[in-house]
């Protein structure tokens, strides 16, 4: 994968830029600009019939009515661990690693509360594993970038529509995150962002802006402005490989179901099988088709920058769910896997080899210190 800027006349050839990643020289940018050749924009194909699977939360409410609720008022749940944290540029903390010594996490910051410098290095990362070569791990992937749409697309019949979802996709961002900062030299705090801010107006949002992943807009559009203009994607659409434009589709009444209401909703449900139900059809779903074009695509959705955005505020709010009972939420889970086998926490979980196996119950806690050491700023 590589990403492009687009020439004044996008119907006539664009010239493929290699741009520097964080720690790289500016030669290597002219190097990247001399071996690439002048292509054409990648087509627009349709992802129509690609869409998560969704529930509105009028219905979400009625189908949940009978299950057990939770005892407190999931309006009052936060990252409650310490008060909420505001920015302190480059805050970003070594991560310890070794087992239960998780005393000085790394603090996942909201993208409102993320500073200029901060956002500019993460779109450098971004670039930099974009232009990085792919690992050989992962057939049709053409970059490190796309490593990790190519690892999501083979395995999203085994990670989706099942309880396996919020672990395999928490150790996913994890997995992503360090990858970034040992192959990208990312070294500020990560990010996430809070849907429920921006529910039904994504689009006003300034990370859907110029300087940042481009403008949302509406009806089905090749993204042309924007830190990714002109990228194409060689993974997807579904489960074959055609390259394409990054593209996107907005549709504010989907992003509209991203609402405090309807997080509430899934947060009040007392067993983890009926939250991860509740959030993946909801929320998680809404906020995919609201963006609408590549992060859609149910298999290939990782290729499109805003996947990371998204799937943070998914981790953050199981975390939250968490937190509501943590001596009994990290003791235990429920539900199943894709084969209705019992999800325990000795299941599994695989990272195609980027990273080692773990269980469930190695990161059922983001701040254990066996795997994982971070939380949110709130």
């Amino acid at each position: 994968m590589r990403f492009s800027l687009l020439s004044q006349a996008l119907c006539g050839a664009t010239l493929v830029v290699g741009l520097p990643g964080p720690n790289k020289g500016v030669d290597n940018g002219f190097v990247g600009l001399e071996r690439q050749a002048r292509k054409a924009l990648a087509p627009l194909l349709s992802i129509s019939g690609m869409g998560h699977n969704l529930v509105p939360l009028e219905q979400a409410i009625e189908e949940f009515a009978n299950v057990p609720k939770a005892d407190s008022d999931p309006a009052t749940y936060n990252d409650t661990v310490t008060k909420k944290l505001t920015h302190i540029d480059g805050a970003f903390t070594t991560e310890s690693t070794a087992a239960g010594s998780c005393t000085n996490p790394n603090v996942r910051f909201e993208w409102d509360d993320y500073s200029t410098s901060d956002r500019q290095a993460l779109m450098a990362a971004f670039k930099c594993l974009m232009n990085e070569p792919a690992s050989g791990r992962f057939t049709a992937s053409t970059s490190r970038w796309e490593d990790f749409a190519r690892l999501h697309q083979m395995y999203t019949p085994n990670v989706h529509q099942n309880q396996k979802f919020l672990p395999w996709h928490r150790y996913f961002v994890w997995t992503f995150e360090q990858v970034l900062r040992d192959e990208c030299g990312f070294d500020r705090a990560f990010f996430w962002f809070d849907e429920t801010k921006h529910s039904g107006a994504f689009s006003a949002s300034d990370v859907f802006s110029s300087p940042y992943l481009g403008s949302l807009g509406g009806g089905s559009h090749c993204v042309t402005d924007g830190q990714f203009a002109g990228l194409t994607v060689n993974i997807g659409p579904g489960s074959g490989n055609t390259p394409h434009c990054l593209s996107r589709e907005g549709n504010a009444a989907d992003t509209a179901q991203c609402s405090t209401a309807y997080v509430n909703s899934c947060l009040s449900n007392a067993r983890y099988q009926d939250f991860e139900k509740c959030f993946e059809y909801g929320p998680h779903g809404y906020g995919h088709n609201g963006v609408g074009g590549v992060m859609k695509d149910v298999y290939a959705s990782p290729a499109e920058p805003f996947f990371w955005f998204h799937h943070t505020f998914v981790d953050r709010a199981w975390r939250i769910w968490e937190l509501a009972d943590p001596a009994n939420r990290y003791a235990s889970i429920d539900g199943t896997d894709i084969n209705g086998n019992p999800l325990t926490l000795d299941t599994v979980i695989d990272m195609g080899g980027i990273r080692p196996d773990v269980t469930i119950r190695q990161i059922i806690n983001t701040l254990s210190g066996d795997v994982l050491c971070y939380r949110y700023n709130y």
